[in-house]
């Protein structure tokens, strides 16, 4: 079992993208449910699923790809790690790419987007960071 959960997550969905794979199968957790959330809110991902097992479930999540068969996701990068966990307040949260990428925050209020914390002057943990 991965010691952090989220990075092993965010480096299925970067395998299965280098092996141009239509669906990743994930073991589920509620985090990971609210990460696979936001990135289908944000057109980063095509469709997903949840799957209940009656032990942890699985999430799988459909990629999106264009006719040139390039991922919508160009990168997905871990940033707050259980060895080094990173806080920002709602002044100081990232703009990924310069707004076009996001970056996915944990806050008090749920797990939001960079553009969703500086509109609700939230801030919290990030988590990561999607262009």
């Amino acid at each position: 079992m991965p010691t952090d959960p989220i990075a092993d997550m965010f480096t299925r969905i970067r395998n299965a993208i280098q092996a141009r794979k239509k669906t990743v199968d994930i073991p589920a957790s509620k985090l990971k449910r609210e990460v696979t959330r936001i990135l289908h809110e944000n057109h980063f991902i095509r469709k997903y699923a949840f799957t209940d097992d009656g032990k942890q479930g699985t999430i799988k999540i459909l990629l999106k790809y264009d006719g040139q068969m390039r991922s919508a996701i160009q990168g997905i990068q871990r940033v707050s790690t259980p060895g080094l966990r990173t806080y920002r307040g709602a002044a100081t949260i990232p703009r990924v790419l310069n707004g076009l990428g996001i970056a996915i925050v944990s806050t008090s209020r749920g797990v939001l987007t960079d553009h969703q914390c500086r509109k609700n002057n939230a801030g919290g943990e990030v988590i990561g960071k999607v262009w």
